[in-house]
């Protein structure tokens, strides 16, 4: 058994290994951990060697600044990379807000997500080469956002298979039977959508219906404060959505486009704050390092308790063939029908020793396909410029996206879209 990590210095990296060996039955193996910054590397060997030494399983942790040296005969290879993400989030918020675009976090659309894709692609391109080399019988596991985009063109570029995990559907869904005040265990319910735009087009709980009870305590102004962008789109579309309202506010044009808007709906952090990223990365990520370093010390406990994340999940459907249920983002092969078999879609997924096998879930509400076929038009694109390294079709990706063409007119996206590339062009393409 091996597992690779790429981009072991984020902060998955310590729940992922965490899972892994809280496995039942698979008491050894390697995690190999791959990272540029050498000295954020370092903490990551360190953390999972010490969740190793807690455990008593006999597990090897190796890692190296240099993929080659590191991932060959991996069975699985995780997907976490950041390109040049602390020296570009600042250009890629202030700018923006220059023409009016205001964005909360801005990794997945808008111009911050179009920008994250042109730097990630071509990087993860490379990398992609050197795992069908090294590890061409491996399952790829993305965890990089934007997350639909990185999907997409790996799907593009390889055919090994690949999925990607979030954990907008487990934590919604958890914080849905919060709102419900219900048992998690007796919520049921069916998702499908794109990821971070995914629709819980039916949710109950006992055989009873809770989107009544839903829509009522929001006429409670302060239960409304709890989401306010996801609860005041369940008033009009009629089902709630995966992830944040601050994430959720970018994907569509009814929220960001004035600031009347703003201050009504977003408030702050995930809730829709303004800059809320730009203004914060830097410092969870000195944060991070700084909570390794007591783990790593002795001067914090470390927590090996399991997270709802699915990678460790889909290594214990495949490698010990105990079926499993994830929602995973893949190829639209006939599983939501009205939506382009060419992309990217998150729907349920069964798990198990031949592989990630994706379940038909049909046709969604055509409103909410509308919506998700937006997002869906702006990671064409933008995959597709990406891949062909092609400036013009990045600015028809910006030129389509919903916030900005709220927003913006052509000629005021053109001249933003200048600035960005200019600011961003030494880690593009």
């Amino acid at each position: 058994m091996k597992i690779s990590i790429i981009g072991a210095g984020s902060k998955f990296t310590q729940k992922i290994a965490a899972d892994i060996l809280s496995i039942q039955d698979i008491e050894g193996g390697t995690i190999a951990l791959v990272d540029i910054d050498s000295c954020r590397l370092a903490l990551a060997h360190k953390i999972v060697d010490k969740i190793i030494c807690s455990t008593g399983k006999k597990w090897t942790v190796i890692s190296s600044t240099n993929i080659r040296e590191v991932i060959q005969g991996s069975n699985f290879v995780i997907n976490q990379i950041e390109v040049a993400g602390l020296n570009t989030v600042k250009n890629e918020f202030e700018i923006p807000l220059k023409y009016g675009v205001n964005q909360c976090i801005g990794d997945t659309l808008g111009p911050g997500g179009l920008f994250k894709t042109l730097r990630t692609v071509p990087r993860w391109v490379e990398i992609v080469k050197c795992i069908e080399e090294l590890s061409p019988d491996c399952t790829i596991l993305n965890y990089t956002n934007p997350m639909s985009a990185i999907t997409l063109a790996t799907s593009r570029i390889t055919k090994i298979p690949v999925v990607g995990l979030c954990h907008s559907v487990q934590n919604t869904s958890r914080q849905l039977a919060e709102y419900l005040e219900v048992a998690y265990e007796q919520l049921k319910w069916r998702c499908a959508g794109i990821n971070h735009m995914s629709w819980f087009t039916e949710l109950s709980c006992k055989g009873i219906d809770m989107y009544p009870a839903l829509k009522g305590k929001i006429d409670d102004p302060e239960f409304l404060k709890k989401d306010p962008v996801r609860f005041d789109a369940m008033k009009y579309l009629g089902v709630f959505v995966t992830e944040s309202s601050g994430h959720f506010s970018e994907y569509v044009p009814y929220y960001r486009k004035r600031q009347d808007l703003i201050d009504l709906h977003c408030s702050t952090g995930y809730n829709g704050g303004t800059g809320f990223y730009a203004n914060n990365w830097p410092v969870w990520r000195k944060e991070t390092d700084a909570s390794l370093e007591k783990i790593i010390s002795g001067e914090e406990e470390i927590e090996l308790t399991s997270s709802n994340e699915y990678a460790a999940v889909v290594i214990k459907g495949i490698v010990q063939n105990i079926p499993q249920i994830i929602y995973g983002n893949v190829p639209n092969e006939g599983l939501i029908s009205n939506l382009p078999s060419n992309g990217i879609v998150e729907v349920e997924c069964m798990v198990d020793k031949t592989g990630i096998h994706p379940l038909s879930f049909g046709k969604l509400p055509e409103h909410l396909a509308a919506l998700n076929r937006s997002n869906m038009a702006f990671f064409e694109l933008a995959v597709s410029a990406a891949l062909q390294k092609d400036k013009e079709m990045a600015f028809y990706a910006l030129m389509l996206d919903p916030l900005t063409s709220a927003v913006c007119s052509l000629s005021e996206i053109k001249n933003m879209f200048e600035e960005l590339y200019e600011a961003d062009k030494e880690y593009i393409f």
